[in-house]
């Protein structure tokens, strides 16, 4: 049944679900790599198409920005539409200096300055990691695309504009790799339900270097991370038909 914030049906979105943050990215991955697609979510403009990637039924959908965001719509598709898999796919902004512009990023593991763990009342601190078949799977991608990537932790922040000039860079004392603000929220989602998660990205911007990519950029132009993303999907996911 529909939920608030996605009126789409149980059986129009695959098994597993592609998430960029961007519901214009969704609509660009489904227009240049899927067949027979059908729109299946409009409301708020967040964008889910599901179609056919090498007979795959795949579907992807925007997420929009920060845990809140792809809090909710993580959770209403492995809880309401019996998704058992997503692989969000988004930019960072790289705060280890060996990392370049357009290099892929896949979150080992997501450290978090949010609250998003309180809910569940641990009495410590989680540790939200990915799936790691969905890792290693397209881990092997990457090589056989002969892309630059690292594999590591990532933050996954509630803060954008930080106040703090040192901030980032003390996690990156740390071994932190890049800064972004989903990957926690998604992985504690999927652990909680058991499901299975990926994040990975590209890195649009250096957070030390202070380079970064235009805006048409960061929408069309990480195509090597879609098709990882993509091919990812086709060899884990779990449905042939549409």
């Amino acid at each position: 049944m529909a939920t608030p914030h996605n009126e789409a049906l149980r059986g129009d979105i695959a098994d597993i679900v592609l998430l960029p943050g961007d519901p214009l990215r969704a609509k660009y991955i489904a227009d240049e790599y899927l067949t027979d697609t059908v729109q299946f979510n409009g409301v708020r403009n967040m964008l889910g198409f599901t179609g056919l990637y090498k007979d795959k039924k795949i579907s992807v959908m925007g997420s929009g920005m920060g845990m809140p965001s792809i809090g909710i719509y993580s959770y209403e598709l492995f809880k309401e539409y019996d998704v058992n898999k997503i692989i969000r796919i988004g930019s960072a902004g790289a705060i280890d200096k060996n990392l370049q512009l357009k290099d892929i990023v896949f979150a080992q593991g997501a450290s978090t300055d949010s609250n998003w763990e309180k809910q569940y009342n641990l009495g410590g601190s989680f540790a939200p990691i990915a799936d790691y078949k969905l890792l290693s799977c397209a881990v092997s991608k990457a090589d056989k695309l002969g892309v630059r990537y690292k594999v590591g932790n990532v933050l996954s922040s509630d803060i954008f504009y930080t106040d703090d000039p040192d901030y980032n860079l003390r996690w990156a004392k740390m071994g932190v790799l890049a800064v972004e603000m989903e990957a926690a929220a998604l992985y504690m989602n999927a652990a909680r339900l058991g499901k299975e998660a990926l994040a990975m990205f590209t890195i649009s911007d250096h957070l030390v270097s202070g380079q970064g990519l235009s805006a048409e950029e960061r929408q069309v132009g990480f195509r090597q991370m879609m098709e990882i993303a993509l091919e990812t999907a086709c060899d884990l996911g779990g449905r042939d038909e549409l």
